[in-house]
C-alpha cells in the first residue's frame, strides 16, 4: 500500500442500536483491502470494545483509523468524564457501567483488557472532567 488509507467515524453517545457500527465498518473495509485476517480480527475487537466505552461512559466521541504498510492505528477520542484511576480501569471485571448498561449486557469490566490484549500497543492519555484518547496499535506480523 503506497499511500496511508485514512478513515474517521463518530461515535454517538448512549446509542446502543448503532454501537459497533464503525468497528464493523473498519472490519469490512480491512478484508476489502486485503489485510490478513488475524490482524483484521484484533483490529475488529480491540476497537469494538473502545466504540463501546464511549455509548456507554463518555457521550460518544470519534474514532480515527489509518493502515499503512506496517500497521493499523485506532485512535478513540472522547470528551467524557475521563478515566480516574486509569491502572483500577485496566483490571478485568472493574467497571463503572450504570445498571442499565449492565442490564443490557454491557459493562463486564473487560473493555480496556481486550482492547491491550488485542493490540500491540495501547496508550491511554485521559484527563478527569476533559476526557479521554486511546491510542492503539496493531503491527502486521
Amino acid at each position: 500500500m503506497e499511500n496511508a488509507i485514512k478513515l474517521h467515524y463518530d461515535v454517538a453517545g448512549g446509542d446502543f442500536i448503532e454501537a459497533g457500527t464503525a468497528s464493523g465498518n473498519v472490519k469490512k473495509v480491512l478484508s476489502q483491502i486485503g489485510i490478513d485476517p488475524a490482524a483484521i480480527r484484533r483490529a475488529a475487537i480491540a476497537m469494538y470494545e473502545g466504540e463501546i466505552n464511549m455509548v456507554i461512559h463518555a457521550n460518544g466521541g470519534t474514532a480515527d483509523v489509518e493502515v499503512t504498510n506496517a500497521y493499523i492505528e485506532i485512535v478513540l477520542r472522547d470528551s467524557g468524564p475521563g478515566i480516574k484511576d486509569i491502572n483500577l480501569a485496566m483490571q478485568a471485571g472493574y467497571s463503572t457501567a450504570s445498571q442499565a448498561a449492565r442490564d443490557m449486557g454491557f459493562g463486564a469490566g473487560m473493555g480496556l483488557p481486550n482492547m491491550k490484549s488485542y493490540t500491540d500497543e495501547m496508550d491511554i492519555a485521559s484527563e478527569v472532567g476533559v476526557g479521554t484518547t486511546v491510542t492503539m496499535r496493531i503491527y502486521f506480523k
